[in-house]
């Protein structure tokens, strides 16, 4: 990529991710383009569709995620791991609007230029998952679609202003259907209530 274009595509992204920021994943692209300085030809050239604008925008989010669930995996109890991992996909979601459900459609969709971040995000969850059900601490009712589809739901809830003040409780009621040891015990007691 020629220097004026990465400098163009960096531009970019920035303003798509303020724009995103007030007003969710539905911004238009034109008026990402038109408060980007640069035509909607010119946007669509390095972004083809909205997706690949979001999977470009997330990637680095996604990988940093990715990363963290493999740093937990070593350094953490299975259930402490697995807490901690959905409080960090709550934050994620909450820094995203809108990006849930987003990702809940890329999922089992191939062609979808976030289908691979998703792929990556399922499969550190359901590592993570397995991990916690060897020991015993997590519910052995439960794969890794169902953490995702659980990891989803919440992700979407915490993003509903209606639902945002409730995100902490909301995540401990989660967290506490996930794992088999009692509320109150364990890795959900020693995280600010």
């Amino acid at each position: 990529m020629r220097a004026d274009a990465r400098k163009n595509y960096t531009h970019v992204l920035a303003v798509a991710r303020d724009i995103i920021a007030e007003n969710g994943v539905n911004a238009s692209m034109r008026d990402i383009a038109r408060r980007a300085g640069v035509g909607l030809a010119t946007l669509l050239r390095h972004f083809p569709t909205r997706e690949a604008l979001y999977e470009a925008l997330l990637c680095t989010n996604l990988d940093a995620l990715t990363q963290k669930a493999g740093e937990l995996e070593t350094a953490n109890s299975p259930d402490e791991a697995l807490v901690s991992w959905v409080r960090e996909w709550v934050a994620f979601a909450q820094s995203y609007k809108g990006v849930v459900s987003l990702m809940a459609a890329a999922h089992t969709n191939p062609d979808s230029a976030l289908y691979a971040s998703c792929a990556a995000i399922h499969s550190a969850s359901a590592k993570l998952l397995l991990r916690a059900q060897a020991k015993g601490t997590a519910r052995a009712d439960m794969n890794g679609d169902d953490l995702f589809a659980l990891m989803s739901a919440l992700g979407w809830a915490v993003d509903q202003p209606s639902f945002a003040p409730r995100a902490n409780h909301l995540f401990h009621i989660v967290a506490s259907a996930i794992l088999t040891n009692p509320p109150g015990k364990g890795p959900l007691s020693c995280h600010g209530h």
